[in-house]
């Protein structure tokens, strides 16, 4: 009775992964999975199973995500930009957490989310505020799920999944600047010793391994997100009060000379690893203009956090079941000290799969769906 209920299971799992390689084939915007690297921005709920001060599983995270309105680990009042890319990119449900225990069998045919909120590039980075996934820990544990992939549906079936029909996005970088070279006191003996130049190179040298890594472990589709304009987030517009900018200056620049060195990489890596497609996404320029002309996008406020507890930007105590609410989040930019609001992610998110080599180069992400 077993061994007949276990071909059973392996059947029935073999039929969805048909199923959902055949889902979109006669679409030119579909993939069929996405498997999501990064921090707190795109961290589907992988916290929630680690010892860390960094959660969002709790009121008012998810204050509008529908259907249900309740915090699910999301760094934001709704959804971040990988559940809204793959909602547009036609997977029919958002992708779960790793560390979720759901996240097995037919589950993760559809992706796999390996974010982490605190998570960076560096192994140290994150350790402050207790566990997280670093980008090392999540290909890791992406190696797993492409084993368990491969058992269940053979080798043949796994390739074409991972290599053909996948998206593979990687958000990350901004934790490495803020927890490692831009943390007020602590930081000041570290950048005495080590130079801008020589922090950025040892986050550039630490991706390059990683996307490399990522490419033997079968993904082609690749998606770079770049850091945003760090030093103009609510938390980083409280130290730089006396800017003329309001924004923090040296995180900014921190921000444009890493992308720089970043958007370099991946084109080298594009050309390099055969049968590789390694997009650029430059969401510091779109975020950027958002907050330049924020009002042409419909919103009110753009230095100011809607959750807030204290200080002028709402940007020195994380978001809390206690924190003030705006009333509409739509008018918003930032949700907290940190990350945009559900209506700022949507606008991003837009630009990633319809923009122009100005913002995503050298493609954008329906056009990926298609190569």
């Amino acid at each position: 009775m077993y061994s007949v209920m276990r071909m059973l299971s392996k059947f029935l799992v073999t039929i969805s992964v048909c199923l959902l390689m055949s889902f979109g084939s006669g679409s030119s915007s579909t993939l069929n999975a996405s498997f999501i690297f990064g921090d707190s921005l795109v961290d589907g709920g992988n916290n929630d199973y680690l010892l860390t001060l960094s959660k969002a599983n709790y009121p008012p995270f998810g204050i509008d995500l529908s259907p249900h309105r309740q915090p699910t680990g999301r760094f934001t009042n709704g959804r971040t930009i990988a559940d809204i890319l793959g909602q547009e990119v036609g997977l029919k449900n958002w992708v779960p957490p790793y560390l979720d225990p759901s996240a097995t069998g037919p589950a993760v045919l559809q992706g796999v989310n390996y974010a982490s909120g605190g998570g960076g590039l560096l192994k140290k980075t994150g350790k402050f505020f207790g566990a997280s996934l670093n980008l090392y820990t999540q290909i890791d544990c992406y190696s797993k799920t492409r084993q368990d992939i491969i058992s269940t549906v053979g080798r043949t079936a796994a390739l074409r999944l991972l290599r053909k029909e996948a998206l593979f996005s990687v958000t990350i970088g901004s934790n490495d600047f803020i927890n490692n070279y831009l943390i007020p006191i602590l930081s000041v003996p570290r950048r005495a010793v080590i130079s801008p130049e020589m922090f950025v190179e040892s986050l550039i040298s630490s991706y390059r391994q990683q996307l490399k890594r990522l490419y033997y472990l079968d993904a082609r589709k690749i998606l770079v997100v770049n850091v945003g304009p760090i030093g103009c987030i609510p938390y980083m517009r409280e130290q730089s009060l006396s800017s003329s900018t309001k924004c923090f200056d040296l995180a900014n620049q921190l921000a444009e000379n890493f992308n720089s060195r970043l958007k370099d990489l991946v084109q080298e890596l594009s050309s390099s690893l055969d049968g590789s497609i390694f997009v650029y996404a430059n969401v510091s320029s779109i975020v950027s203009d958002i907050i330049r002309n924020y009002r042409h996008y419909g919103f009110e406020v753009a230095d100011s956090a809607c959750c807030r507890t204290a200080g002028r930007y709402g940007g020195l105590i994380p978001c809390c079941p206690k924190a003030k609410i705006c009333s509409d989040r739509t008018k918003y930019v930032f949700w907290d000290p940190y990350h945009p609001t559900e209506t700022a992610n949507i606008l991003i998110a837009k630009q990633l799969l319809d923009g122009n080599s100005n913002v995503i180069f050298p493609m954008n992400i329906r056009q990926l769906a298609q190569a």
